[in-house]
């Protein structure tokens, strides 16, 4: 199962927020999916129930062992399928769709942000555990990324204050091969050797040099995404037939301006929105050549 978290973290404005947001500093919370057609094909066993936050594993001893987490998502069945192809659970189901996932999570994370902390939240797994299913999602079924980015605009167009503006930036990057390359940029324009990550105290951690596009609706974030998510690497292996080969890192700088006294005050945060590249054995995905050496470098890096 994809294990999404949300961290938010670095606090930048002082208030009675920050106790609340501290007490969270991290957050972990798994699901489980449907079986694929590998899964059903070698007649897969399920041997996972969750309640709650409690997710129970029982192996092969028939011994079930119990987890806590912050939340546990049971998504591998009881769900319907609508005509638009969005799936909901059925009445009386415990099926966590994708919108009770962002509410879950994703909802905190823009809260934070809200509050001037800097937010990472990012799906880590084995490969074919369904991360970039729940962080960007597939068709009707949008993942935690695109909800974000819809809620983000939504709250900023209900502002009523005129001392108050918005500025909000995305960039888009994927860790390939142990190289940090910019999704917004054409691969034949990309450098050889990526980008450099560098930290200062101003700004901390950051990529040097990588497009950062401007955007002022919720449909122009959206055209940024799908342009940097063409760009993405992903490849076959015989667990996954759409394997992300990389780490993708979605960066949207949200700057919140207002005025006091007819001085401006700015706070920034940023939203680190992570799918990570799913962890791997050789043996089972069947990789060779350039898979095998994407594989490695997902595990090292």
């Amino acid at each position: 199962p994809a294990a999404p978290s949300a961290c938010p973290r670095a606090p930048v404005a002082p208030g009675p927020t920050l106790g609340a947001a501290m007490s969270e500093a991290v957050v972990v919370g798994v699901r489980v999916r449907p079986f694929n057609d590998r899964e059903r094909g070698l007649n897969a066993t399920l041997c996972i129930d969750m309640s709650g936050p409690t997710t129970v594993i029982t192996g092969p001893s028939g011994i079930p062992q119990n987890f806590a987490f912050d939340q546990s998502f049971w998504s591998h069945d009881e769900f319907i399928t609508e005509e638009n192809g969005y799936c909901s659970p059925k009445p009386g189901g415990r099926y966590a769709d994708q919108r009770y996932v962002y509410d879950t999570f994703g909802k905190r994370v823009l809260d934070n942000a809200w509050a001037g902390y800097h937010c990472c939240l990012f799906a880590y797994g084995q490969t074919g555990a369904g991360k970039s299913y729940s962080m960007v999602g597939y068709g009707a079924n949008k993942g935690i990324v695109p909800i974000s980015c819809e809620e983000i605009f939504k709250r900023v167009n209900s502002n009523t204050d005129r001392e108050k503006r918005f500025e909000i930036q995305v960039s888009m990057v994927e860790i390939y091969n142990e190289t940090v390359q910019d999704l917004f940029i054409p691969f034949d324009q990309r450098p050889k050797n990526g980008f450099q990550i560098r930290e200062s105290k101003a700004l901390g951690i950051y990529v040097d040099g990588i497009v950062k596009n401007a955007v002022d609706s919720y449909s122009a974030i959206e055209r940024a995404i799908d342009q940097g998510t063409a760009n993405r690497s992903v490849g076959s292996t015989q667990m996954n037939a759409t394997s992300s080969r990389a780490h993708t890192v979605i960066t949207i700088e949200f700057k919140q301006v207002e005025k006091f006294g007819g001085v401006e005050n700015v706070k920034v945060s940023n939203i680190n929105l992570i799918d990570l590249a799913g962890s791997e054995k050789a043996a089972q995905t069947g990789a060779t050549g350039d898979r095998l050496k994407e594989g490695s470098a997902i595990n090292k890096s």
